[in-house]
């Protein structure tokens, strides 16, 4: 187990790799008289402009950042309402129960560049999502759009393909992505450069626990793409190393997320510093009125797309376990992971402690695992990601940093191994699961 200082709690072994972040050999389990090898978690069969973002100038201000920390939580206060865990218990419905969307276009419909329409198909893209059919034309005509879907819907090509596309056609554009958490911006950054392969678009990732010296080099270069998180993209604006004063493009992703997290203001001050004349997208699961005063006073007339939420995906299986003492937890988790369907497992728990606590117990125990929460560093936090979505470990064990943000289809199980703190948070738990029309499962444990 790591070593932790008694005041801080900060591991004393700071910067030392931990063993099961690696992917390994094969184990033997420790406990439950079970010998048989771990599985080794194959992959299943399935389906230059003078416009400019930097400046090489003087720094204008001193640096400061947010540290990201859900400033509205009520971790440690007990002021949290007791859940309903009957919520948590609801039968997946059959695919002959879910009423098949009919798409008015195909990709191939949209007017947008050749050769973006070759990197579309080149994804596999045919048919749209409800979201991409009813809000890709509207953003295509420069229409300020608001998406209001629920997550896994497909929301990141709503706002990259039109935005690609404006670009083809005028390298001048600049677009600002602001997305609420690291892996997120990761991921939106991740599409941008498969959307756009081959077409000399260039983009920056802007995110708190990365380098800035390389994120400042970056901006210096004149990139068409910012994609950040508030805390950082407001400190590089301090540095005078951003400016926002010509970006005609503003995507705010994950709004909700963006309110729960503390960012509200972060996000009111990051687009008082946009010209007024610009195209602005708005992207969320949910519109709380907090959130529709701030789209009102930072957008132009805009069109709401909604697609009709099911509250949690239709083909989740939900249930709720329930165990008595740490001990019987534990063992009880440990015979749900040795079960053959249980392939692909995303665990959520609530202390960064915690979660490292029990990612080290399962690998013991001779799981492959691996864990990510905010005391990683951003590298060790990516390294995990591609180890667990690579299936080269099958277990990965997080704080809820990584509730959104995370596109695995092949997530087999959500386990809530720490209820989460209210129902919001459960339904982007368990939205890891059960994407792209396959089946998955969501435990929770009770005591």
């Amino acid at each position: 187990m790591c070593q932790t200082c008694p005041k801080s709690g900060t591991c004393a072994k700071k910067g030392r790799d931990n063993p099961h972040d690696q992917p390994g050999g094969k184990h033997k389990f420790a406990s439950k008289d079970c010998t048989r090898n771990h599985r080794s978690g194959a992959p299943e069969k399935s389906q230059g402009p003078s416009v400019r973002f930097g400046s090489r100038g003087k720094n204008s201000a001193p640096s400061w950042s947010h540290s990201g920390r859900n400033r509205s939580s009520a971790y440690g206060r007990n002021t949290r309402k007791p859940l309903d865990y009957s919520k948590f218990i609801k039968k997946a419905s059959r695919v002959s129960d879910v009423e098949e969307y009919v798409a008015k276009h195909k990709f191939s419909d949209f007017a947008v560049a050749d050769k973006l329409k070759r990197n579309i198909r080149a994804r596999g893209y045919e048919t749209p999502t409800p979201i991409q059919d009813g809000a890709i034309p509207l953003v295509l005509d420069g229409r300020d759009v608001i998406g209001i879907a629920d997550t896994g819907t497909g929301k990141t090509a709503v706002f990259l393909i039109p935005l690609i596309n404006k670009v083809i056609k005028d390298p001048r554009q600049k677009a600002l992505i602001i997305a609420p958490t690291r892996e997120l911006a990761t991921q939106i950054d991740t599409e941008l450069r498969s959307f756009s392969h081959g077409m000399r678009i260039f983009s920056v990732q802007c995110i708190g626990g990365a380098n800035i010296d390389r994120q400042i080099r970056g901006l210096s270069r004149n990139p068409q793409f910012v994609i950040g998180t508030p805390g950082r993209i407001n400190d590089l604006i301090k540095r005078g190393k951003l400016r926002l004063g010509n970006v005609q493009n503003v995507v705010v992703d994950e709004v909700d997320r963006m309110l729960d997290m503390g960012f509200i203001v972060d996000v009111r001050e990051l687009l008082s510093f946009l010209p007024q004349s610009r195209q602005s997208l708005f992207f969320s699961a949910t519109v709380s009125g907090e959130i529709s005063t701030l789209i009102r006073t930072f957008s132009n007339n805009p069109v709401t797309v909604a697609i009709k939420s099911t509250v949690t995906s239709d083909n989740i299986d939900q249930d709720i376990v329930r165990v008595r003492g740490s001990r019987n937890k534990i063992e009880t988790l440990h015979d749900l992971l040795v079960q053959d369907d249980f392939r692909k497992v995303l665990i959520f728990g609530k202390t960064k402690r915690g979660v490292e606590r029990l990612s080290k117990e399962l690998h013991t125990r001779g799981f492959k695992t691996t864990s990510i929460h905010g005391d990683k560093s951003q590298s060790k936090r990516e390294k995990a990601l591609q180890l667990f979505k690579q299936n080269h470990l099958n277990i990965l064990v997080a704080t809820d940093v990584a509730a959104r943000g995370l596109d695995i289809d092949t997530v087999t199980h959500v386990i809530n191994y720490d209820p989460p703190e209210s129902y919001g948070d459960y339904i982007h738990r368990i939205g890891r699961t059960g994407r792209a029309n396959k089946q998955g499962v969501a435990l929770t444990f009770v005591d």
